[in-house]
């Protein structure tokens, strides 16, 4: 996984006016969850919104205040109409323990479906998955060539050494649809 590296500021004080005054200098509240502790803290908004826009999955080397530790991004609370970030929680990793993270899913290859005239489809684009932070990969590559006209590949078809896949089995990850030319070489150029 891509590391992230993020100062903070430890916060003295608490709740809904500190934390307005806070985000109005362009500050954003969060808290540091782990080994039985909570750490509340600020960070820039300036340096957050690389962390938050950007769709890869890090590991945050946090410092606050000389106290350095690696954490994942757990949640992040933005304001309904303006989309600012109002809140974000972090959660401490070690390499003992396993994380629980949503990674990108790549399709690689071309299907044979696709090949048949037929459309692939992602249908989840991030998948949960929990194993040692030091050997998740950045994102979760699926061959798709072997996958035929209307066929499906799903969270019970797959399996990987280093990390297991905490999605519902039958849940579809991708599938080739059937497109109208398809369904006229079918019926045989009907």
């Amino acid at each position: 996984m891509k590391e992230f590296y993020l100062k903070g500021t430890l916060r003295s004080e608490f709740g809904k006016k500190v934390s307005k005054l806070e985000r109005s200098s362009e500050k954003i509240p969060c808290v540091l969850y782990g080994n039985g502790e909570n750490v509340h803290f600020t960070t820039s908004e300036v340096d957050v919104l690389k962390l938050i826009i950007n769709p890869d999955v890090f590991v945050v080397n946090l410092d606050i205040e000389g106290k350095k530790c690696k954490a994942v991004v757990k949640e992040v609370q933005f304001h309904p109409v303006t989309d600012k970030i109002l809140h974000i929680d972090f959660f401490m990793i070690s390499e003992e323990k396993p994380v629980v993270v949503e990674l990108p899913v790549k399709l690689e290859g071309l299907a044979e479906g696709v090949k048949a005239g037929g459309r692939l489809s992602l249908e989840m684009r991030k998948l949960k998955v929990k194993g040692i932070y030091t050997k998740l990969p950045e994102r979760v590559v699926i061959d798709v060539t072997s996958l035929g006209l209307g066929k499906t590949i799903q969270i019970g078809n797959l399996s990987f050494n280093d990390f297991e896949i905490l999605n519902a089995k039958n849940a579809v990850v991708a599938q080739v649809k059937l497109t109208r030319a398809s369904y006229a070489a079918a019926a045989g150029g009907k």
